[in-house]
């Protein structure tokens, strides 16, 4: 894939204006291009030029989008970037609150110039609020709201999920979410909006229900005595006999009892599923038995069941499982595996518009294709406004 596609996906004819950012901001803007919006990537012009951490084709939170670089620092970059805000659909930022005021390009400043306007925002901590100006990551916001207390062994130390929680289950997708929901609201009402996305409010959001579970009394407050976290033997990962690792999860009665033939037991001989004081016991014997067997040795004989088995594949080999590759849930672009657009659509799929552009590397064309003259853009250029 060379260079960009046409675009297509339910999202196709969308407009919007990212302003480069790391981490969920990006990923929001990433998930909205596969899907077939027009999403230009204003980076930074002080970046362009300077190289990068890594090649381009692996920054993969870029793909699908064409970047500008401006230098935000004049007038006349800030001029060119509120032009283009009116006429686009939508604008995400990252940047920590008043920074986009400070440029004179925040909210008020947009749905002035473009009452339909959504303008998606995302923080850590929100727009409002006593640590709103501080800096954090990923950790920081989940542990905040109670998520990473959850999540670790029993009587270890809360263990980090990635950043899979804050940064992009709480941050991008609620970030996407919100910005398809204003959108809907501007077709009902013609009014454009802020979403103030913060990465606090999607990960206390993602533990609906862990809260209503501990306020039933159901879900003790402390890690990895509890149905989802690793207590249950029925809930867990096993080493097998090569030092890899399976995924077990037969919760329902059916699936346990399939799960118990396929290893040998008899549902007598072990205590009864739902009682946590035999839990011990019952993890203790399935460890034993699936410590006897390969990984691959169980997979074939967990083949075709309702067991509730999977391997725990690597990064490595996730891609080539045969349902995996069935799919089409990994594809290669510039020698480059990674994951395909998600979700899927029967009549409108979405599809990767294009590899990651390095910073600045469509400048002028892209100004070009959102209405600016060849005149205007050389007096950009000549400003020291954009990369030439």
């Amino acid at each position: 894939m060379p260079g960009r596609a046409e675009a297509q996906g339910p999202l196709a004819g969308l407009k919007v204006v990212e302003f480069a950012g790391i981490g969920p901001a990006p990923m929001c803007a990433m998930l909205l291009a596969d899907l077939g919006a027009e999403v230009l990537r204003l980076d930074r012009l002080q970046d362009a030029g300077l190289g990068v951490k890594q090649p381009t084709r692996f920054e993969l939170l870029n793909r699908s989008r064409r970047s500008a670089a401006l230098d935000l620092k004049k007038p006349e970059a800030v001029a060119a970037a509120l032009r283009m805000v009116e006429s686009a659909d939508v604008l995400i930022e990252g940047f920590r609150p008043g920074v986009m005021e400070r440029l004179g390009l925040g909210p008020d400043v947009c749905l002035a110039r473009n009452p339909r306007l959504v303008y998606g925002r995302m923080t850590g901590w929100g727009q409002r609020g006593p640590l709103a100006d501080a800096a954090g990551h990923d950790l920081n916001y989940i542990a905040l709201v109670g998520a990473l207390h959850a999540i670790g062994p029993a009587g270890g130390k809360p263990v980090p999920p990635l950043n899979l929680v804050g940064d992009f289950g709480g941050g991008a997708l609620y970030l996407a979410f919100g910005i398809s929901a204003a959108l809907f609201s501007v077709r009902q009402t013609g009014k454009g909006q802020v979403v103030d996305a913060a990465m606090t409010d999607g990960a206390a959001s993602l533990m609906t229900i862990m809260y209503g579970l501990f306020a039933q009394g159901f879900w003790r407050d402390q890690r990895g005595v509890n149905l989802l976290d690793g207590a249950a033997p029925f809930y867990d990962t096993y080493e097998t006999k090569d030092g890899k690792y399976v995924a077990v999860a037969p919760i329902e009665g059916k699936f346990y009892a399939e799960f118990l033939a396929k290893l040998g037991l008899d549902p007598a001989s072990l205590p009864k599923q739902n009682d946590p004081k035999g839990w011990a016991e019952i993890k203790a014997k399935f460890a034993g038995i699936l410590k006897t067997k390969t990984r691959d040795e169980w997979c074939a004989i967990f083949a075709g069941s309702d067991a509730c088995f999977a391997p725990v594949l690597s990064l490595a080999e996730a891609p080539k499982h045969p349902h995996n590759a069935a799919r089409g849930t990994f594809i290669e672009i510039d020698g480059v595996v990674q994951p395909a657009p998600a979700p899927r659509f029967s009549r409108t799929p979405g599809a990767v518009q294009s590899p990651p552009a390095a910073i600045g590397a469509h400048t002028v064309e892209a100004l070009a294709d959102w209405g600016f003259a060849g005149d205007e853009i050389a007096a950009l250029k000549r400003a020291g406004a954009i990369a030439g």
